[in-house]
């Protein structure tokens, strides 16, 4: 880290001004305690003049060429460009002796993922992937109800991310070109496969099923992906953009309860809207919902038909993410999303990506 003196904010350059830089990165380092939003990197002079509007004082540069030439002003890097960017844009930074935080996917294979775990690892400097929705509220919810043994053994897991967008929106992410990495395994699968990992440990084998469906389409757009983990869970984790009716965000199935949740957790919606979280320590009502989407847990009825009890949702905290990347800067403290686990999840949608191609179920 650089010579920033104690108590003063570390400075945060920003790589990627788009729906990551803006609604994601921007808001909430500019409301972390002990951070702030120096420069942000954008060629588009119409995103340089929304970031000078929105944070009155940022520096704006060009190029991430501009940044690194005044790494000794900054104390960390945050890569929010497109996906093809990030091993080349984090290789540079933590070269220039910048601690970094990207944006998922880390890369587009495990392999470079763990590359860059070790470059990091050699050169003592942070390197942490942005995966915001370990902190969304269902999730958050699910963590704390597991800990507490209420739904018993825990059979099956199944996550749902899907949208209705039956015209394609163009851009990098719908791209063929195995290059941008894009499609939706890599971009909601790695929020899903890497919440499973986590609330349920490694994975033993993967089975995938991937479709382009929607004319005009270039890349994969409806998803399935089946886990078996090491402990024998088994998660059915669905990525779309072609789902007409949506199901449950979660349904967690287990030996004495399950527990159904509908609906996606408010924080990407309230940031979109101009919303913030304050600095101070009450976040006030922050990530919260309304007692209309709370999950149910019960067991022998739908939720639907009134099975169950109401399980208030935690609220989603995404600010927790930047304030456990300043403790771990300033004071040591654990990075919160490391990338050798990023590249666990890497291996699992290498795995699909194969299990769709070739119609096999592969072992990890």
């Amino acid at each position: 880290m650089t010579g920033t003196p104690p108590g003063s904010p570390l400075r945060v350059g920003l790589v990627g001004y788009g729906l990551a830089g803006s609604v994601f990165h921007a808001p909430l380092i500019a409301t972390t305690e002990g951070l702030t939003l120096d420069t942000v990197v954008t060629s588009n002079a119409e995103r340089q003049e929304q970031a000078r509007t929105e944070y009155p004082g940022v520096r704006v540069a060009a190029t991430p060429d501009e940044l690194f030439e005044r790494a000794g002003d900054l104390d960390l890097i945050v890569i929010a460009s497109p996906n093809r960017t990030h091993v080349p844009l984090a290789t540079a930074a933590l070269k220039s002796g910048l601690p970094v935080v990207v944006d998922k996917p880390v890369a587009g294979t495990a392999a470079e993922a763990r590359e860059l775990a070790a470059l990091a690892e050699e050169r003592g400097l942070l390197l942490s992937v942005f995966q915001n929705r370990r902190w969304d509220n269902d999730f958050l919810t699910l963590r704390r109800l597991l800990a507490e043994g209420e739904l018993g053994d825990v059979w099956r897991f199944e996550s749902r991310f899907e949208r209705w967008r039956p015209q394609p929106k163009g851009g990098w992410r719908e791209s063929g070109d195995p290059a941008e990495i894009g499609g939706l395994l890599y971009d909601l699968g790695s929020h899903v496969v890497d919440q499973a990992l986590v609330l349920f440990g490694p994975a033993a084998s993967v089975y995938a099923e991937a479709d382009i469906r929607r004319p005009g389409a270039a890349t994969d757009d409806d998803t399935f992906i089946a886990l078996t983990h090491a402990n024998g869970v088994r998660s059915h984790l669905y990525v779309s953009a072609t789902t007409a009716q949506l199901g449950p965000r979660f349904r967690v199935l287990g030996s004495q309860a399950g527990y159904v949740k509908y609906g996606l957790d408010p924080q990407e919606a309230a940031l979109r809207d101009g919303q913030r979280p304050s600095k101070s320590a009450d976040w006030g009502d922050w990530g919260t919902e309304p007692e209309s989407l709370w999950g149910r847990v019960g067991s022998g009825e739908s939720p639907l038909t009134g099975g169950g009890r109401p399980l208030r949702t935690l609220p989603g905290d995404y600010p927790a993410y930047y304030a456990a990347i300043a403790a771990a800067l300033r004071d040591g403290a654990p990075n919160p999303v490391t990338a050798l686990e990023a590249a666990a999840a890497l291996d699992v949608l290498e795995a699909a990506r194969r299990s769709a191609r070739d119609g096999v179920t592969v072992t990890l």
